[in-house]
């Protein structure tokens, strides 16, 4: 998407999100950062341009990123690079709003997930003091609010975000992500949240590499429960809104079932392509609770330093 199809702000006619629904989640994030997230925030989402200040021996759940390689081979020992870290982050929030988010077996759609888990994420980040900005696109607009510092900041790109009408599903299905223009307007060293349906495909975004070289890239999923597991032995017509129409389902069929399967296991590897790090990605199920989902990735993430 050209750089001039992209809006510069978020439109202004766009209506506001209901106040006490961000401040019902405020509420629950406060909490939580007061009794279950002190320093794990900070462990999980540290950037990529904070300044060098000394080398230190490699400890088990260190950053692997970090390895300082010259003077590992030098001394016979791994080292890493230690970091001074900077005083407030850049958090850019990329939500892909594809029409393919719009499903949902039990009421709540996978869009409605995502948005939930955008707006603690960005609740965090304000109760950190950190600036986030968000990049949203559909595949009817795109605009881009740049990273605003300080509660009321935060809370009126929430705003923004929760706000925006989800794309009509009679329209265009692809979503073409504006990444070059990404490349020009997020500073260096930020924290890149992308919220995406990553469907199944076999190309990495062009520059994904370089993006990785530059930001600290992070991919949010929303699975509902049919993602994983059709129900069985149901006959059923449902919309799909990738093509545009109505499709009968026969989970009885074997070849129903193994098509499904095939598709399940060729969206993880698409995921797991993009984000080979485990700490990288954050999945959230429909069914479950969203903060107890993030706060469980925060715990995994500086506890255990999992890699993939």
């Amino acid at each position: 998407m050209p750089h001039s199809t992209v809006s510069a702000t978020a439109p202004a006619s766009l209506p506001s999100a209901s106040p006490a629904v961000l401040r019902r989640l405020e509420w629950r994030v406060r909490h939580a950062v007061n009794t279950s997230l002190t320093g794990d925030y900070r462990s999980s989402f540290r950037g990529r341009g904070m300044e060098f200040d000394q080398v230190v021996k490699y400890q088990w759940g260190d950053d692997l990123r970090d390895i300082d390689w010259n003077v590992t081979a030098r001394l016979g020992e791994p080292y890493r690079k230690k970091f001074v870290e900077e005083r407030e982050l850049a958090l850019i929030f990329l939500f892909e709003d594809s029409p393919a988010l719009q499903f949902g077996s039990a009421g709540r759609t996978r869009r409605d997930t995502l948005l939930e888990m955008a707006a603690l994420l960005m609740l965090v980040g304000s109760i950190n003091r950190d600036r986030v900005g968000l990049l949203y696109s559909s595949p009817v607009t795109s605009w881009y609010q740049k990273p605003l510092p300080g509660h009321k900041g935060v809370m009126r790109t929430a705003s923004r975000l929760l706000s925006q009408e989800p794309p009509p599903l009679d329209g265009p299905s692809e979503c073409k992500l504006p990444w070059q223009f990404l490349r020009t307007i997020a500073p260096k060293g930020s924290i890149l949240l992308w919220f995406g349906p990553f469907t199944a495909t076999d190309e990495q975004p062009t520059g994904w590499k370089g993006l990785q070289q530059r930001y600290q890239t992070v991919g949010v999923r929303a699975d509902d429960p049919w993602d994983r597991k059709l129900p069985e032995r149901a006959n059923f017509t449902a919309y799909d809104p990738l093509q545009g129409r109505l499709v009968s389902i026969n989970t009885s069929s074997p070849a129903e079932q193994a098509a499904h399967a095939r598709w399940r296991d060729r969206r993880d590897a698409y995921f797991d392509d993009l984000f080979p790090q485990l700490d990288d990605r954050l999945q959230v199920n429909n069914s479950d609770d969203s903060l107890d989902t993030l706060v469980r990735y925060f715990h995994r993430h500086s506890h255990h330093g999992i890699r993939a």
